[in-house]
């Protein structure tokens, strides 16, 4: 669904700020960003901002980087993050420009929330599960490689599974009903909001990926 644009939003990408504008300039230098040496968590798709605030106000000892593609909903999300706020950086991108933003085991976990399903079979590449995209979470993840999927599409979430478990991922808190379940501390997206309010599950599960002796290797 498409967000009308907004009066107000060039004069709030351009003064936030939160908004990083040459992300690239800090690739392996995203700690000097914040300042400190806190763990960074990333979210690709964060919407409309109220899940990486909400999480970053509730865990001060993260640093929280926000990415999305859409200009009006990044704008919606920079109006959310009050000023004092410190450990959340957002930037306008997606997924396949994460390489040109982060260096390798610079972050320590990505949330994928709602992704796009891409439903169609012909579509499957595009999938933010895609084991193209996992390789490429897998390097720039350090540690044990943390991925949380939130999703409502059965589609997407079957074949997240599949990828995740044909890659050598190993899963844990797998929910297909998360809000009738018994899993505490989820924090709501606003399209998490919406659609379970009309009674849609929501699927969820956690990824991890341990590092190896061919991980230490660079391989």
């Amino acid at each position: 669904m498409r967000i009308r644009k907004k009066s107000w939003e060039a004069e709030e990408l351009s003064s936030n700020r939160h908004l990083v504008h040459e992300p690239e300039q800090y690739k392996g230098k995203w700690h000097e960003y914040f300042g400190n040496d806190k763990p960074i968590y990333a979210e690709i798709g964060c919407g409309k901002g109220r899940f990486i605030v909400q999480n970053a106000i509730e865990n001060p000892d993260v640093n929280f980087i926000g990415i999305e593609r859409q200009t009006t909903i990044m704008a919606i999300a920079a109006r959310k993050v009050s000023p004092e706020i410190e450990n959340v950086a957002l930037i306008r991108g997606d997924a396949e420009t994460l390489g040109d933003i982060f260096e390798p085991g610079e972050l320590s976990r990505i949330y994928l929330n709602f992704s796009d399903p891409w439903p169609k079979k012909r579509w499957a590449k595009r999938r933010l599960t895609y084991r193209g995209f996992l390789e490429l979470y897998k390097k720039l993840l350090g540690g044990d490689k943390e991925i949380f999927l939130k999703t409502d599409n059965t589609v997407f979430f079957e074949s997240s599974l599949n990828e995740f478990c044909e890659t050598g991922w190993s899963l844990s808190n797998i929910s297909l009903d998360l809000h009738n379940s018994d899993y505490e501390g989820n924090i709501m997206t606003e399209y998490e909001e919406r659609f379970s309010s009309m009674g849609q599950p929501i699927y969820r599960l956690e990824a991890r990926w341990k590092q190896n002796g061919a991980d230490k290797e660079g391989n």
